[in-house]
């Protein structure tokens, strides 16, 4: 099926539930962008080290499959020149509308992250590439193409999944929260699920997703050019695994 397609509308779907992520920034947090206070998570809930960025006054920066009216806002209220590009209108609707409201200069893209051919080689400075590519079903396209877009000494901030969250039945922990190990890496709802749950997915618009392995999330960075100069572990913040592992990763990683 296409994938790209069906997520497309399920993030649709989430800009009109509410989702936490597709809720934009109030206008204190502009305020405070613009005094550059910035604070921007990769992941649930670490706030990104400000030496990550390397500045972000003047820099053109990629937000990568990151609408939602979350980010890009706040980086352009610190004074850079952003482009974003996701692949749900309505999350790019969330972006304009904190646009406008708060007199910022975003350049909004529709597409999707594994193809980047719409920009030129080397045409920004920095990525910002929050938790998203578990949406898609190959994340190689991904790196390859935030290499090319980079500038040398250009920086990529990237949040992931740890693919151990997709080992285990979530309709078990639901229950009671049993932890029962039942899925192999490279995880994928389509190969991996039920008929009838992935009937009910499509049927109720809800995001397919695919949990990658770690050599494609890191080893990928590093086998597209770059090279690793930062890393962190982080947690969904007290919900299912929490108590025993941390399930988000964050790296910087620089061209």
């Amino acid at each position: 099926m296409d994938i790209a397609k069906h997520n497309r509308k399920a993030w649709d779907h989430e800009v009109e539930q509410e989702n936490v992520w597709t809720v934009p920034v109030d206008h204190e947090t502009i305020e405070k962008a613009r005094k550059g206070i910035v604070s921007l998570v990769l992941t649930p809930t670490i706030v990104v080290p400000m030496d990550w960025y390397d500045g972000i006054k003047g820099k053109k920066i990629l937000c990568l499959a990151s609408g939602g009216g979350q980010q890009a806002p706040i980086l352009a209220a610190a004074g850079g020149h952003v482009t974003l590009l996701d692949n749900s209108p309505n999350q790019l609707k969330q972006d304009e509308l904190v646009a406008v409201r708060e007199y910022l200069e975003i350049k909004t893209v529709l597409g999707d992250m594994r193809d980047l051919s719409v920009f030129e080689d080397e045409s920004f400075d920095l990525i910002f590439h929050p938790v998203s590519n578990l949406f898609v079903d190959d994340i190689k396209p991904v790196w390859n193409h935030a290499y090319r877009v980079l500038k040398k000494g250009g920086r990529m901030l990237a949040g992931f999944c740890n693919p151990v969250l997709f080992i285990y039945d979530y309709t078990a922990w639901e229950k009671d929260q049993s932890l029962i190990t039942k899925y192999s890496i490279p995880y994928s709802d389509l190969g991996q699920l039920p008929e009838e749950r992935i009937k009910e997915l499509i049927e109720k618009e809800e995001p397919l997703e695919f949990g990658h392995s770690l050599d494609d999330q890191i080893g990928g960075q590093i086998a597209a050019g770059f090279s690793i100069h930062g890393f962190y572990e982080d947690m969904f913040g007290n919900e299912f695994l929490d108590k025993h592992i941390k399930t988000f990763i964050a790296t910087l990683a620089i061209k």
